[in-house]
């Protein structure tokens, strides 16, 4: 069905729809951390993107080609159909209580304007959002097997490096299911009304959020796109950013007690603000340079 591939390409990209990066030349950010004998680069990826879009830097390649070790968010090749559908199964479903039962009116009524309602009554709020702020980016085009994460995986594994992730994609949707139901509602609803043209947590539209990622506009969008969602809806910022961020950057710290070089692919949102990765790895004491 339509809407399961769709949910399927949002539980492999995650929160492709909020994702948004940095500032300062004229591409996607980059940051490398660096001790005595390590470097650990850490870009800010958009999990879906226009198959012609042309993002990568003689930069980024340069850290692609001396990393060892490449890191993702969770492993894109287990997102075959069958996983998906199990993972949507276990986590994303409530038949005996619909959508339709959980929803205000007012946003029940702008959700039918934009899919079929008795098509997804079954599905839980996560998923629902999940497969609402898909929508506008695969309706201008944009595909998660174009995107920086699938890009990147078929390159390391073109060139026998070692890839890692930090989260399987059971972690990632045990995470959403795993909110609070005002949470996981509020979600949802803050999805519907950004649709809608009405008050929204996400501050932008599709096109503008892809312009900032690859202009790298960090600056200008990244705090209050995070602000936003701290301030909003905590919960999910909880989940969604501040926790996982600790816990990468926990790891990475980990990763640093070696040598060599490795190569962190994230949504772009993990390096924005006070809990963003560059900032949490720079008060571990790291040495935290924006080369890109």
């Amino acid at each position: 069905m339509r809407w399961l591939r769709r949910a399927a390409l949002a539980a492999a990209g995650l929160i492709s729809g909020l994702s948004i990066a940095g500032a300062a030349a004229a591409a996607p950010a980059l940051w490398v951390v660096r001790d005595a004998d390590s470097e650990i680069y850490l870009f800010g990826t958009l999990h879906a993107l226009d198959p012609a879009t042309r993002w990568r830097t003689p930069v980024y390649d340069a850290a692609l080609a001396r990393a060892g070790t490449v890191w993702f968010e969770a492993d894109l090749d287990t997102a075959d159909p069958r996983t998906i559908g199990r993972i949507l199964e276990t986590y994303g479903k409530d038949p005996d209580r619909p959508l339709s039962r959980k929803l205000p009116p007012q946003d029940l009524v702008a959700l039918s304007r934009h899919v079929d309602v008795a098509r997804i009554d079954h599905l839980r709020p996560w998923a629902a959002a999940l497969m609402l702020s898909m929508q506008p980016m695969l309706e201008r085009g944009a595909r998660v097997e174009a995107g920086a994460d699938m890009t990147v995986t078929r390159a390391a594994r073109r060139t026998a490096k070692t890839v890692r992730a930090f989260e399987t994609l059971e972690d990632q949707a045990r995470l959403f299911a795993g909110l609070s139901e005002p949470a996981e509602l509020q979600y949802l609803c803050d999805v519907i009304r950004q649709r809608s043209g009405g008050p929204r947590l996400a501050l932008r539209p599709v096109a503008s959020l892809e312009q900032a990622w690859a202009a790298g506009d960090l600056a200008r969008l990244g705090p209050a796109l995070v602000g936003e969602l701290r301030d909003q809806n905590p919960g999910l910022y909880e989940a969604l950013l501040r926790r996982r961020n600790l816990q990468w950057a926990e790891q990475l710290a980990g990763e640093m007690s070696g040598a060599g070089v490795e190569l962190v692919n994230v949504g772009a949102l993990h390096m924005v603000g006070e809990h963003g990765l560059p900032t949490l790895l720079a008060a571990r004491g790291f040495a935290v340079e924006r080369v890109q």
